[in-house]
């Protein structure tokens, strides 16, 4: 499987995320620049985190008009896994990928620590998980409340798109202890942590490696 990198100004996850496809995963990884105008040749976009155009207006409002992000909602559009992770989840947002918006935390502060998720519900991007798994993963970030509206949130629980829940703590203030979603067609997934920072026990914990190894094994199931 070769996934696509997108690097914005800004960028600073980039190199964790092509990383741990590469090194920890064995697949292929590139970096696709925010200027660039095709994704000809990839089977998976990655958003990494970061500051992109240093977060003026709101986080991601001015990444969502990069060049190559006709291309990442075309691609989403066609079905093609799209994973974005904290900065790269408020760009999907901005791109009306995934339903809702990022407010700042509630604590006003910038929160960095491992955080405990729960996995609810099985996907294309979670099939390596069990059912209710409890998992260790990193966050960082200043705007990661997630909030929608009523409306919203009873389609998000109704079709099972609610993919993370924080577990013993709610660090940003989310609404219903919210810390991932996926589209209603199950292929673009966003969330405020960071797997790509837990794939080896000598980052802390190695529970996001299954986050990618599900993306792998259902690109394989597709494909074969």
């Amino acid at each position: 499987m070769k996934f696509a990198v997108i690097v914005f100004p800004g960028s600073n996850c980039d190199v964790d995320m092509l990383t741990a496809i590469t090194d920890c995963l064995g697949e292929e990884a590139e970096y696709v620049r925010h200027d660039e105008t095709s994704l000809a040749g990839f089977d998976g976009v990655l958003l990494p985190g970061g500051f992109s155009y240093g977060d003026y207006l709101r986080c991601g409002a001015i990444a969502r008009f990069s060049s190559i992000m006709s291309e990442v909602i075309r691609f989403a559009n066609e079905g093609k896994p799209v994973f974005g992770t904290c900065n790269g989840f408020q760009i999907l947002l901005e791109a009306g990928l995934l339903p809702g918006a990022l407010r700042r935390n509630e604590s006003l502060h910038f929160v960095c620590k491992t955080v405990e998720l729960v996995v609810n519900n099985q996907t294309p991007f979670t099939s390596c998980y069990q059912a209710n798994e409890t998992i260790q993963i990193p966050i960082a970030h200043g705007e990661g409340n997630y909030y929608c509206d009523e409306a919203t949130l009873k389609e998000l629980q109704e079709n099972h798109q609610i993919v993370f829940t924080y577990g013993n703590e709610n660090p940003n203030g989310s609404i219903a202890n919210i810390a991932g979603i996926i589209n209603k067609e199950g292929n673009v997934l966003g969330m405020m942590p960071h797997p790509e920072r837990a794939v080896e026990q000598l980052l802390g914990s190695d529970d996001g490696l299954n986050f990618f190894k599900s993306m792998i094994k259902n690109f394989r199931k597709v494909t074969n």
